[in-house]
């Protein structure tokens, strides 16, 4: 049975600034008009009161808002505002304000290997709505049909090596039969350590200074979807 290949997004498929530069900008920048325009829908409404009830109670949705926004600047991995992000974002999308970056050399690694029989999945920080989202609204197309399987941290975290056990067993693969892809080496020990194969994508849009000898930690190296071969 082919590999499959289980696949981070930021610096692995797609560039680490797309999210930095433009969905989380646009995320903050969009929020207090996406509040004005939907406050009363009971799916916006959920996430906006559990904001507030953490937040002291706050009674004003001028002053959620503010709330999120400082959570963004922070960079807080807050389910609240994973979901009022993703809600967002998929009206970005959907409106055509922008589309999901994702490498060429990735987007056509991804659909040559699944064309090749190779069962492909994700393993994000960002929800998997986001996830889904970017991919079917990329600038190569619609690439979310080509997925089997999106994971996100409700599997666990990304540096655990749990979670990708975990992950295994949602597939119903023996670990050694999955092969990850990340920019973050961290991540790669934790799979590594569970017994999955693994790849550091070293992007040289995305890391300038080439990861190299001791800093790859023993993982193999490509700088493109091209150098990997999935049955290696």
């Amino acid at each position: 049975m082919a590999a499959t290949i289980l696949t981070d997004i930021e610096g692995t498929t797609s560039s680490i600034s797309f999210v930095k530069n433009v969905l989380f900008p646009y995320a903050r920048r969009e929020l207090p008009r996406f509040v004005r325009e939907r406050a009363d829908d009971p799916a916006v409404r959920r996430w906006l009161d559990a904001v507030a009830t953490e937040s002291g109670g706050i009674c004003n949705d001028d002053v959620i808002v503010e709330t999120l926004q400082g959570w963004i600047d922070q960079d807080r991995k807050h389910t609240a505002l994973k979901a009022l992000q993703g809600m967002l974002w998929r009206d970005g999308y959907e409106r055509g304000d922008f589309r999901g970056h994702v490498y060429p050399d990735a987007a056509a690694g991804l659909r040559q290997w699944r064309d090749g029989g190779h069962a492909l999945a994700v393993f994000s920080s960002g929800s998997v709505g986001a996830q889904q989202l970017l991919f079917g609204h990329s600038e190569a197309g619609d690439l979310a049909s080509l997925f089997s399987d999106f994971f996100d941290t409700e599997v666990g975290h990304k540096r655990e090596p749990a979670s990708y056990r975990r992950i295994a067993d949602m597939l119903g693969r023996q670990p050694s039969d999955i092969l990850f892809l990340s920019d973050v080496v961290e991540e790669l020990d934790a799979a590594r350590d569970a017994g999955m194969r693994t790849v550091l994508v070293d992007r040289l849009d995305d890391y300038p200074q080439p990861r190299v000898g001791n800093a790859t930690a023993g993982h193999r190296r490509v700088e493109s979807f091209a150098q990997i071969d999935p049955n290696a």
